[in-house]
């Protein structure tokens, strides 16, 4: 758990510095039966664009990974997103795409392989491993997603977050009358 009066050290690469792409940070969560998966697309500018979706199918904590990476990357495709940094703070996904680490369950190679043509339409796309805290965001959004009961054919409206840089003050009083 963080606390913010607390130092934190990060044992991955620090993401906080400005990149000149696109950054997606993606996470998946699992309650019970329900799996929710959920993508943060950052701009240059820092607008940020969540998504979350419900997997209404039985899968591994892999199969999950990877759907939250290519539904990401399928939004960067449709955002006409030339360079993007795809950022996870598991270790699997990321090394398995690069290839540096070898896959054992073969019900993944699916998904993998999409990764990889789906990778084909970009100029430059970069894979990075961060600390956990800072996917907090794609956390939050996976773990609503898994724990809302979602009726079948039924979509739930987007639920807009905003940031406050200030407080918002009161300055209404009722008058009593006599």
């Amino acid at each position: 758990m963080y606390f913010p009066n607390e130092e934190v050290s990060f044992v991955g690469e620090d993401i906080t510095e400005a990149y000149d792409c696109l950054r997606m940070f993606f996470n998946k969560a699992s309650n019970f039966n329900r799996v929710g998966i959920g993508v943060v697309l950052v701009l240059e500018t820092g607008q940020h664009y969540p998504v979350s979706a419900k997997l209404m199918f039985p899968c591994t904590n892999n199969m999950a990974e990877y759907k939250a990476c290519i539904l990401g990357i399928r939004l960067a495709i449709d955002m006409n997103v030339q360079e993007l940094l795809v950022i996870r703070d598991s270790d699997v996904l990321v090394h398995q795409v690069l290839g540096e680490w070898a896959m054992k369950n073969t019900k993944i190679f699916p998904y993998l392989h999409y990764v990889h043509e789906l990778i084909k339409s970009f100029i430059k796309i970069e894979f990075k491993h961060v600390p956990r805290i800072q996917n907090e965001f794609s956390d939050a959004l996976a773990t609503l997603s898994s724990m809302i009961q979602h009726p079948d054919k039924n979509f739930i409206d987007h639920i807009p977050i905003r940031i406050h840089k200030q407080p918002a003050y009161c300055a209404h009083v009722e008058e009593e009358i006599d």
